[in-house]
């Protein structure tokens, strides 16, 4: 099983150059506690919190990357881009990391974003299939004609390629039914999220795979994102938890993400997030993550090492003790095929 991390914002009151400085200690940190997977999303206009925009952002991480590592997007708001500059930039990335790149991409949820960048939020599901589309001929083909209800591309020539091909695999973001659906069609993989739970994570990935068998597209496991926190026991680590994620999940809930509940989240916090976040000392977390690789075909496994408001020391203290008491002991883990997921 590999493991990977999501790198996330801080603060507005925290200085950029001691956030970036955070961000270059956490990919030092991971990867010498055998993490393979540094991601990181997108947001703009946030308010109260700060995120790097990922691709300049990864371009220079890259100068940090290990050979067996790879960099993500999970997830860049695909159709707050034009294409054409998207994939450009993103085939410039992968040719950067010399192959190692993870494109994730989805719709977001945050309607000022769209609204503050002139796209049309009711349109967006549209969109992002068009885009990926057209952005797949940009990397695929030497000359490109496309005719689309958003983006058209007339007998242009096309100068520039990944390294991976015929692409870098595509990861694409949903919450729900119809979102896990368009993933199934259009991308390589669905990128579970971590506010589901496993009944719910399995039952969609019964709808990828259904959507997938009836196109003919291969089935490949499916990356888990999951919140994790190590205490002495589940209740302990539940309140640490809380002490450091509360806050984010609030503001989560409060900017509209449509799986938390806003009233819940912010009067019974602890009962909202315990069914879904990895929780407990290190051999119960490794015995629940051996339970979800045995019953759901996934990986790799992406956790969170840094809430807003942690600094460099705390956040690498907690990747040290992932990557010592789970990363490394379950590094010969693999989880169920897809093949028995689908007879079982």
């Amino acid at each position: 099983m590999d493991f990977g991390i999501l790198m996330g914002d801080q603060p507005v009151n925290v200085s950029a150059t001691e956030h970036l400085d955070l961000m270059l200690r956490k990919v030092e940190a991971a990867q010498a506690a055998g993490f393979k997977y540094l991601t990181i999303g997108q947001h703009f206009v946030y308010d109260g919190f700060r995120w790097f925009q990922p691709i300049p952002l990864l371009a220079r991480l890259a100068a940090e990357l290990d050979d067996d590592v790879k960099l993500g997007t999970t997830v860049l708001i695909g159709p707050l881009h034009n294409p054409v500059i998207l994939a450009e930039e993103l085939a410039t990335l992968d040719v950067i990391t010399r192959g190692r790149l993870v494109i994730g991409i989805g719709t977001g949820y945050m309607t000022n974003e769209y609204e503050t960048l002139g796209a049309d939020f009711s349109k967006r599901y549209d969109m992002l299939e068009e885009q990926i589309a057209l952005m797949t001929q940009l990397w695929t083909q030497d000359r490109v004609t496309f005719e689309g209800q958003f983006w058209t591309v007339r007998d242009q020539a096309t100068h520039l390629r990944p390294v991976q091909q015929p692409r870098p695999p595509i990861w694409l973001g949903a919450m729900k039914k119809l979102g896990v659906k368009r993933a199934a069609r259009h991308g390589d993989v669905w990128t579970i999220t971590p506010q589901q739970t496993l009944d719910q994570v399995e039952d969609l990935i019964g709808i990828y795979v259904t959507e997938r068998q009836k196109r003919g597209l291969p089935l490949n496991k499916l990356p888990l994102r999951r919140e994790l926190h190590l205490g002495t026991d589940a209740d302990d680590a539940l309140q640490k938890f809380a002490a450091v994620a509360r806050v984010k999940y609030v503001s989560y809930a409060d900017k509209g993400m449509q799986l938390l509940d806003k009233e819940r989240v912010d009067a019974e916090f602890l009962e909202n997030v315990k069914d879904h976040v990895l929780l407990g000392n290190p051999d119960q977390v490794r015995q629940e993550i051996s339970d979800i690789a045995a019953r759901l075909p996934i990986g790799p496994l992406l956790v969170r090492p840094h809430w807003p408001g942690m600094d460099a020391e705390q956040t690498a203290a907690y990747l040290s003790e992932v990557g010592r008491e789970i990363v490394r002991p379950l590094q010969d883990l693999e989880s169920v095929a897809m093949e028995q997921f689908i007879a079982s």
